[in-house]
């Protein structure tokens, strides 16, 4: 039986775990990746938890942290829907580029299609957005919705990720 929480700090290591596995928190700090926890559920989300807490956290919160939390829709296994990422004041662009370059690399390993994501905050820009390789979709007066297109053409990999010949002799 396999655990219900499962923690991966090797992408390359934990390749087949993360394939396999459809929901996860990826946690990056002071600019460097930590590690991937795998939950067994999904994540809820609420926009009464976004407006009410979000504030509160982002303004108590001073480590250079980032959490992103994905899921793998279950009638959608092609797709990956970033749910919610939570950092504080003090988090650095690095450490929240970090997350969603791991981000980018869990969908190279499971040869996913496109990413998913709804903006709630205003912070982020429809330049900062493309610049990142996101694009408008499902276009709304009051919703932000964004994807990520791969369809088999990913993005190079990252430097800081080994290749396989690499972490085969680690």
């Amino acid at each position: 039986m396999r655990p219900l929480f499962e923690t991966v700090t090797d992408l390359r290591g934990g390749a087949e775990v993360l394939g396999r596995r459809a929901y996860g928190v990826i946690e990056a700090a002071d600019g460097r990746f930590r590690r991937v926890v795998l939950r067994p559920f999904p994540t809820l989300v609420s926009l009464a938890e976004i407006f009410l807490l979000g504030k509160w956290y982002h303004r108590r919160r001073s480590a250079d942290r980032c959490l992103l939390y994905y899921d793998q829709p279950w009638r959608y296994r092609n797709f990956l829907v970033v749910k919610y990422v939570v950092s504080g004041r003090g988090a650095s662009g690095g450490t929240c580029r970090r997350v969603l370059d791991v981000l980018d690399e869990i969908a190279r390993l499971k040869r996913t299609d496109a990413l998913l994501c709804h903006l709630a905050t205003r912070r982020i820009s429809p330049q900062m957005m493309a610049r990142w390789g996101w694009e408008p979709h499902c276009r709304s007066r009051w919703q932000r919705h964004y994807i990520k297109r791969f369809y088999g053409d990913y993005p190079p990999q990252a430097d800081w990720i080994p290749s396989v010949a690499e972490s085969a002799t680690l």
